[in-house]
């Protein structure tokens, strides 16, 4: 099979072509820029590569209910040109081809339960720490959407009691993306995360609000397994910090051995990778033609 995937960043578009297997064969990336100039080049990659369905994981926020008239479109985005865009229908008219459609981290998720660290489990919590934050989330077997669906990124959270940063969000000011994204440490610091060395304060006031987010989560949806990706998360010295923290946090209260003894296998890294989002977008292509065909 011949499966196209989008990882649809707000910093940069992901395109690729793969096949039942979660196995990339080839891929493009390019920044994201307004949709006119985004789009067509979109498009261009994908003429002639004879997709049989392809899969889209998108920034958001995004309507995925198939009844509502804005079905396809990104929508309160603050990103220039993209708010009430319609991503999907645009390039439907592209390819007459069946279309997967979810968030970005949604995919992310469902690609490591495909093919990555969550492989065979029945549910799952991907949190992106990047740009922005975004959590997916796979639960008894299944994608979660809810309402909309889910913006974890958004949630409140209690503040470090050395941290006095306003917070960057403009909707919220101080949720976790407003504390704890790319942007949000480079803000407080005068300085891009990459820029800082491991023992910087900054990391241990990182860990401590993505920690905040994983007890909530942990206690909220009680996942089988919590996969922090993301650019941020490249600063491995975060992930023992973290872990630390969720069991500090949790003080015992959950009696599960993956919490008190084996959190090292719990809260982990993606196990596809840099490629999480795109391999995701795979499987969102995949389950899109085997829905057809069924």
């Amino acid at each position: 099979m011949r499966i196209g995937a989008i990882e649809a960043g707000g910093t940069k578009f992901i395109c690729g072509i793969g096949d039942e297997y979660g196995r990339i064969e080839d891929q493009i990336s390019f920044p994201t820029g307004h949709p006119e100039q985004t789009i067509p080049r979109v498009i261009e990659y994908f003429q002639g590569k004879e997709a049989e369905a392809i899969g889209i994981g998108s920034f958001g926020p995004i309507d995925i209910r198939p009844d509502s008239p804005a079905y396809g479109y990104i929508t309160t985005t603050p990103k220039p040109g993209w708010a009430n865009y319609d991503l999907l229908g645009t390039l439907k008219q592209a390819f007459p081809v069946p279309f997967g459609w979810d968030t970005d981290v949604n995919a992310a998720a469902y690609g490591e339960v495909k093919w990555g660290a969550a492989k065979g489990l029945s549910s799952c919590l991907y949190i992106t720490v990047g740009t922005g934050v975004g959590v997916g989330v796979y639960a008894e077997g299944r994608l979660i959407h809810g309402l909309v669906h889910p913006e974890g990124g958004h949630v409140p959270t209690r503040r470090h009691p050395e941290d006095h940063y306003s917070g960057r969000c403009p909707y919220h000011g101080d949720c976790l993306e407003g504390m704890a994204a790319g942007p949000a440490i480079e803000a407080r610091w005068g300085r891009k995360g990459h820029e800082l060395p491991a023992e910087h304060k900054a990391w241990e006031i990182e860990a401590f609000y993505i920690a905040e987010s994983v007890t909530q989560a942990v206690l909220l949806l009680s996942p089988e397994k919590i996969i922090l990706g993301g650019g941020v998360m490249q600063q491995s010295q975060l992930f023992p910090l973290i872990r630390e923290k969720v069991r500090r946090n949790l003080n015992g209260y959950v009696s599960a051995d993956a919490i008190l003894t084996q959190m090292d296998d719990y809260i982990v890294a993606p196990g596809l990778g840099q490629q999480a989002g795109l391999c995701g977008a795979l499987a969102l292509g995949l389950a899109a033609m085997d829905k057809v065909r069924s």
